[in-house]
């Protein structure tokens, strides 16, 4: 197959990415946000700070300052305090659900140490700066996983688009530390690659602060280590001892903290009505069968699969594929989960043109995935634009149009991945384009 990069000298497709992730950010702070802060007022929702990181920083600061157990109720109503501006009042119907307690493993107050003296401005601050300059580094790592060689122009689209994305927005705003989790995992899975087997388990083992991020992922890694023991097992033994190191400080630190976290764990899963996105998209029992025929279609490419070396394009095509299907096999669905699609979406981008020939049918699901992941930047440019010249009334009541098809995505991106993880022809490497 002779695919390569998107278009030479693509300088004019630089500024129109940049157009599109410059409108979504409009779209966020013009359309999105006033809603929000307009809907708050009339219902009298509380809005405080609204960062993701701030029950996780008040948890590690009250734990390692004071001594405090992070999971008990009297620190999850400082969180509150701290979030939404008050605590929540279980008897009032506007309150939201999500009780915003600290539900990580403990062993994420190692992570925020440094933090924890600092007033949670500067750290905000200097999270999302943080969070920015890894979702960049990103498109880079994840060119070098697929082994693929674009011009820096297309460089820049990529990561423009990305940047400019509606679930990687919704990351940033939130500080939310899957942005983290999804930069470790991805380049541990570049070392493991690049035979750098103890670095990746190290990785993988930080990553395991949102263990619904990688669980999916590490069944796969422990199916292909499987295929060949003798020469895989020092990733899992860097990997092991990484997250036995951290269990054992934790539990110095916090004694019994693992039945404190499951049970937090269930707690949250309880406030915010988490199930698989499948059950979101399509009525019971079409989400079950579904949900199964998800998990199975996983199981058999893995153990298909499971004795390709890690420089093999299918064992990167797997891990596309797994981490596609992830989104819709946890049980909870956030939008900035999305940002684990980015080596599928890029892989689809390369194999566009052998996908194209394969049948009708794959042709239709390739144009729908591309329409629904160009939607929310159409929808976000008009609308942005639409700020400008509508009232903000007008435009406020049309906020949730750029999000209308971003569910679907996760489904239609693992359906046309099935097919690559399959295959025996993945493009290698692509030819680079001068810049």
């Amino acid at each position: 197959m002779s695919n390569t990069g998107l278009r030479p000298n693509p300088w004019w497709l630089v500024a129109a990415t940049i157009l599109c992730s410059a409108g979504m950010w409009l779209y966020v702070q013009r359309v999105l946000v006033m809603q929000q802060i307009s809907d708050a007022a009339r219902t009298g929702r509380p809005r405080g700070n609204l960062s993701d990181l701030y029950p996780r920083w008040l948890g590690a600061r009250e734990l390692l300052l004071h001594g405090r157990d992070p999971y008990s109720p009297a620190v999850t109503r400082e969180i509150q305090e701290g979030y939404y501006g008050r605590a929540l009042d279980p008897s009032n119907p506007a309150d939201p659900k999500d009780q915003q307690a600290f539900a990580y493993p403990v062993y994420v107050v190692f992570y925020l140490a440094p933090a924890v003296h600092l007033p949670f401005a500067v750290v905000q601050r200097g999270f999302f700066w943080l969070l920015a300059a890894l979702t960049m580094a990103l498109v880079p790592i994840c060119l070098r996983i697929l082994r693929w060689h674009l011009s820096y122009p297309e460089q820049i689209c990529m990561v423009a688009l990305l940047f400019g994305s509606l679930a990687v927005v919704q990351g940033l705003k939130l500080q939310q530390i899957t942005l983290l989790v999804a930069a470790l995992v991805m380049g541990a899975i570049a070392l493991l690659i690049a035979n750098r087997p103890i670095a990746a388990g190290i990785l993988l083992g930080l990553a395991t602060i949102k263990p619904q991020v990688v669980c999916v992922l590490l069944l796969w890694l422990a199916i292909w280590t499987l295929g060949d023991w003798k020469s895989r097992y020092r990733w899992v033994a860097s990997f092991l001892a990484t997250v036995a190191i951290l269990a054992a400080a934790s539990e110095i630190l916090l004694p019994h903290w693992i039945s404190r976290f499951w049970q937090a764990m269930r707690d949250y899963l309880a406030y915010t009505e988490g199930i698989p996105l499948l059950h979101k998209l399509l009525p019971t029992p079409w989400s079950w069968l579904t949900e199964i025929a998800a998990g199975a279609a996983v199981a058999l490419v893995c153990w298909k699969n499971r004795h390709r070396a890690a420089d093999d394009p299918t064992f990167s095509a797997t891990i596309c594929f797994v981490l596609a299907t992830t989104l819709l096999l946890v049980p909870s669905y956030a939008l900035y989960n999305q940002v684990l699609l980015l080596p599928a979406i890029l892989l689809l981008i390369r194999e566009r043109r052998t996908l194209w020939r394969r049948s009708p049918a794959i042709r239709v699901l390739l144009a729908g995935t591309g329409f629904l992941l160009a939607w929310q930047w159409l929808a976000a440019v008009i609308l942005a634009g639409l700020s400008f010249v509508l009232r903000p009334e007008t435009v406020e009541s049309l906020w949730a149009i750029p999000a209308w098809a971003t569910p679907a995505l996760p489904l239609a991106v693992s359906a046309l991945m099935l097919p690559l993880a399959n295959s025996r022809t993945i493009t290698h490497s692509a030819v680079t384009f001068p810049s």
